[in-house]
């Protein structure tokens, strides 16, 4: 038996997940997936905390970088621990080495300096509107992905082409469509409705409400309360010694995932949450707490292209995260939030080996402290929706993105 065969014996599927014959030989119950509107598939990752940016993709070529970086520098390309150039600019950090065959395939495209066009520093407000695709606040809350849905599956709202990874359907994915959501096997996550009841209480202290809020958006007290409650299929605690939600869960959530979105009548689009990126205290540099998360999510992303085998050739993975962090370190070798961060686009179908958009460089940073955006990230993913999956123009516009006509698509991100 495989690892994928023993998560997925051991699966939990929320929502109704279908009963076709592709899906059956997964291991799956019978549900109801009718034959999919595309081929083409989509991954988002989102990267709960703020990732940093500068060390994941560092941009060893600005004559500023070590001065600006400090003791958060990363060793040069060719020297040891060094960084992997990808080009005379940008490099890959080198915990993120199972990623970097991709660049050479041409499967692993680089936007710098993006943000979500808000302008905030917590959490909780930074995930909320980068996940409803809004600069402010407005409306009754739903995701971008899900009211891209509504293109998609052509008013067939019970079709279940979106899948939700982990715990909870996050809010990119929640709207008036249904989608399907699958969880690691014998989790036994904190209860979202006291987690809820608990918020609410708190919303009207200043102090411990948006603490509260900010600590389950960014799940940074979630991983161990929620590792210690998984079992592997042999009863040994699995993703808890992967540490919950940590760098080692990951690779089998992306198994998973690659596997139900590799069937030929399965979802068709997927988000996956990984928590761990809030690194104000000893961020590290080619060894610590960051390294160990960007390890993890190259090795979790390598699985998931395998796990998708032929499938990877019309498959789009955009990872993102809420904003950026501050460009010099502070005073505990961590970094504090900022605003712009990167942007990874990866798949058999991304016209990747390249950067994309701009780069505002590191002379000049906002509010002399954070790297400036170049990018929205609003057109990155207006660029995929359009492209690969054939959302229209004016439903990006106006019903995905609202009032973002001015934000124009990111073109040439995909292969024709």
């Amino acid at each position: 038996m495989t690892s994928l065969d023993t998560l997925i014996s051991r699966r939990r599927l929320i929502g109704t997940l279908g009963a076709s014959a592709g899906l059956a030989a997964l291991g799956l119950p019978r549900i109801a997936f009718a034959a999919a509107p595309t081929e083409n598939r989509l991954v988002v990752v989102m990267l709960r905390g703020a990732l940093d940016g500068l060390a994941a993709v560092p941009p060893y070529g600005d004559s500023r970088y070590p001065e600006r970086r400090a003791n958060l520098a990363l060793p040069m390309p060719g020297q040891p621990d060094g960084m992997l150039p990808l080009d005379r600019t940008f490099a890959l950090n080198a915990a993120l080495a199972s990623i970097q065959p991709m660049w050479s395939a041409g499967e692993l495209l680089i936007v710098p300096a993006t943000a979500g066009g808000y302008h905030t520093r917590s959490h909780f407000d930074a995930q909320d509107l980068l996940e409803m695709g809004l600069v402010e606040r407005h409306g009754t809350p739903s995701g971008w992905l899900n009211r891209a849905l509504v293109d998609i599956q052509g008013g067939d709202r019970q079709r279940r082409l979106g899948l939700a990874v982990g715990p909870a359907v996050p809010l990119m994915l929640r709207g008036s469509v249904a989608v399907a959501s699958w969880e690691p096997p014998n989790l036994k996550p904190a209860d979202p409705t006291l987690l809820a009841a608990l918020a609410q209480m708190y919303a009207g202290d200043k102090l411990l409400g948006p603490a509260l809020a900010d600590g389950i958006k960014a799940q940074n007290l979630s991983d161990e309360v929620l590792g210690s409650g998984m079992m592997d299929a042999d009863g040994k605690p699995r993703f808890a010694k992967a540490g919950g939600y940590g760098p080692g869960a990951f690779k089998p959530m992306a198994e998973a995932a690659g596997g139900l979105l590799a069937a030929a009548d399965g979802p068709r689009v997927a988000v996956i949450d990984m928590g761990g990126w809030d690194t104000h205290v000893g961020q590290g540099t080619v060894k610590g707490r960051l390294a160990d998360n960007l390890r993890g999510l190259a090795d979790g992303l390598a699985q998931l292209k395998t796990s998708l085998g032929p499938a990877w050739g019309r498959t789009v993975v955009l990872i993102m995260t809420e904003f950026g962090r501050t460009v010099a370190p502070n005073g505990t070798n961590g970094t504090d939030h900022g605003t712009a961060s990167v942007a990874l686009l990866l798949g058999g179908a991304v016209r990747g080996g390249r950067v994309a958009g701009d780069w505002p460089g590191l002379s000049q940073l906002e509010e002399n402290r954070d790297l400036r955006m170049a990018t929205d990230l609003r057109a990155v993913a207006k660029g995929v929706l359009r492209d690969h999956l054939g959302v229209a123009q004016a439903h990006l516009d106006t019903a995905v993105f609202p009032d973002s006509a001015a934000v124009k698509p990111l073109g040439g991100l995909v292969r024709a």
